[in-house]
């Protein structure tokens, strides 16, 4: 990656985005508050504090701190939270739940206007049989072994969990206030509404629900391949902190394998004090769920970690030995990785970078993970899907699926250590992994072929047909008609725009693929094996079928619309498979 892309990466924006882009309303919001430790909690009781937080808000109607996650424009989100029983109400005054006698509309503008067409819900259920076009292997031969030692981790971003609200889909928080244009009142109107994509809806749940949330992603990501999470802790305190204490309780229950890799972001902590975040480091590595190496060693891979200097660092290290009998394997996240690494090889076990989000320039991650080797370090390599962020004004081309396969390609090729998925589930980045509304499980399904092959060595057999299909719904330079004033324009060294649709196709052996663009239809063939073929992106929906001696095989459906007038700017590419389709 090049200097100046490095330098872009640098200014990180707590609403969910890790850079501010030009034209941004106002500067992140500092979480400075810090906790009133007086030692280690032991787990049982960072538990109970946990779960008797979880009862308090569904009891009370009250969802988080509404201090404690930042919204844009420095204001605290989200502070009017319906009640979290699923009955639809608000807080009152009292902090009671107040019954709304009629469920509010679905807003009709934005992102949510699009709606859920085929009423897609996540139900947590194991993967069905037929998703991939290969057959995963069991959770054993990728734990064991040589694929074992090559781990992949998912970067969990605490604001944005499965609900936030416990309401349905067509009128909780997501959908009300930030696929709104209009919602949070108003302020993010300027940029059409803080996300486009938003979690894939779950059903109300009864008892804690925010706890069997969180066991439902680690059910997800682990069925997908994936050893763990790396948790970006956003804050020392709050909602954010509770969710990262409730998150480290769900992991143990779900899987005792499945880990979860300490991120502080110092971009956002703000704390000068390394004894304070050697305390919350302690505190959350009580929980048997923290990743820690075979030798004992417990993880620790702070974003950003060039913001404090190697001596800073060092202090944190030795505090954690001193204080809390807790020895460190530091794992430092650069967004400047060559201009900081020969500074921090003498207290560091390896190293790792944010990367970058188009498909182009992704060699430059070869000469990365060398020089890693060379120091004798281990490499964590960032694989990406996409990035569009509509409150800072920035998206990168990522090429339909063009740089999810590169990305994954060069973690594959150059023999990285480590990977992590850059993100799991940050969807003010529009950089999701996870099962989400516009994309269903389609990237989290193409991620586990490659992961596969990252942690076995071997490409997977394709033993059935399975087609992918991505597209944006509008076209790059569409023009919103809507009240959006900020617009994304595409970051420095960035491939150029495309209006493309993509069909990659796994296939058991050649055959031809019949398309429907818009009002057009084709056909052509494609070989067996892997194979991406690009079609000009048409107004309306698009389809793609495999046919075989005159008889139609999978099909994949891509349900939202392309149009050439819009109202909100939308570059994210929506994709779906045919390996999830009924």
């Amino acid at each position: 990656m090049t200097a100046d892309r490095r330098t872009d990466r640098r200014a990180r924006h707590r609403a969910g985005g890790r850079e501010e882009g030009a034209g941004r309303a106002a500067g992140p919001v500092s979480h400075r508050r810090r906790p009133a430790f007086r030692g280690r909690r032991p787990l049982l009781a960072t538990l109970l504090s946990a779960f008797f937080l979880v009862g308090v808000c569904a009891a009370t109607g009250i969802a988080w701190d509404p201090s404690d996650v930042a919204s844009v424009q420095g204001a605290a989100a989200p502070g009017d939270l319906p009640v979290t029983n699923g009955t639809g109400g608000s807080p009152g005054a009292s902090g009671e739940a107040t019954p709304s006698p009629v469920a509010p509309p679905a807003p009709t503008k934005g992102a949510a206007a699009k709606g859920n067409p085929e009423n897609a819900v996540d139900s947590g259920a194991e993967r069905p049989t037929g998703a991939l076009p290969f057959d995963m292997p069991a959770p054993a031969a990728l734990r064991s072994g040589g694929a074992g030692k090559k781990l992949v981790f998912a970067h969990y971003f605490t604001p944005y969990p499965l609900s936030l609200d416990n309401a349905a889909a067509d009128r909780d928080y997501y959908t009300r206030n930030y696929l709104n244009p209009d919602g949070e009142s108003g302020k993010h109107g300027r940029y059409g509404g803080l996300l486009r994509d938003r979690p894939l809806p779950v059903t109300p749940k009864g008892g804690d629900w925010e706890y069997a949330n969180l066991q439902q992603e680690v059910r997800t990501a682990r069925a997908a391949g994936i050893d763990g999470f790396t948790l970006d802790l956003l804050s020392l305190s709050g909602k954010n902190w509770d969710r990262s204490n409730l998150l480290m309780a769900a992991a143990r229950s779900v899987d005792p394998a499945f880990k979860i890799m300490l991120m502080p972001d110092m971009t956002s902590l703000k704390t000068d004090d390394p004894r304070v975040l050697a305390e919350a480091i302690a505190t959350l590595a009580d929980a048997s769920a923290a990743h820690r190496l075979p030798d004992g060693r417990l993880v620790v891979s702070p974003f950003k970690a060039e913001e404090k200097s190697v001596a800073w660092w060092t202090e944190v290290i030795a505090l954690l030995k001193s204080e809390h009998g807790i020895r460190t394997a530091f794992v430092p996240l650069f967004l400047d990785f060559g201009a900081h690494s020969d500074e921090f090889a003498s207290i560091s076990h390896g190293f790792s970078e944010w990367g970058s989000r188009s498909y182009v320039g992704q060699e430059s991650s070869t000469r990365d993970v060398r020089r890693a080797h060379d120091m004798g370090k281990i490499w964590m390599q960032p694989v990406s899907v996409q990035d569009a962020r509509p409150n800072q004004g920035i998206y990168d081309e990522a090429g339909n699926t063009a740089t999810l396969r590169a990305t994954w390609t060069r973690a594959i090729e150059d023999d990285a250590d480590w990977v992590q998925l850059t993100t799991w589930n940050d969807y003010s980045e529009g950089s999701q992994f996870a099962p989400s509304l516009h994309n269903g499980h389609a990237y989290l399904d193409l991620t586990s072929y490659y992961l596969t092959k990252f942690k076995t060595g071997s490409w997977p057999k394709i033993v059935r047909d399975t087609l992918y299909l991505s597209a944006r719904t509008q076209f790059a330079d569409a023009d919103p008609t809507g009240d959006q004033s900020l617009v994304m324009s595409l970051r420095k060294g960035s491939a150029p725009p495309r209006d493309k649709v993509e069909v990659l196709s796994f296939l058991t052996a050649a055959g031809s693929v019949r398309t429907t663009v818009g009002a057009g239809q084709g056909s052509y063939e494609a070989p067996g094996g892997i194979h991406a073929q690009l079609l000009p992106l048409k107004a309306g929906t698009s389809s793609a079928q495999i046919v075989r001696d005159g008889k139609g095989g999978v099909k994949v459906d891509l349900p939202y619309r392309v149009d050439h007038k819009v109202e909100v700017q939308d570059l994210q590419y929506y994709a779906a498979t045919s390996g999830r389709e009924s």
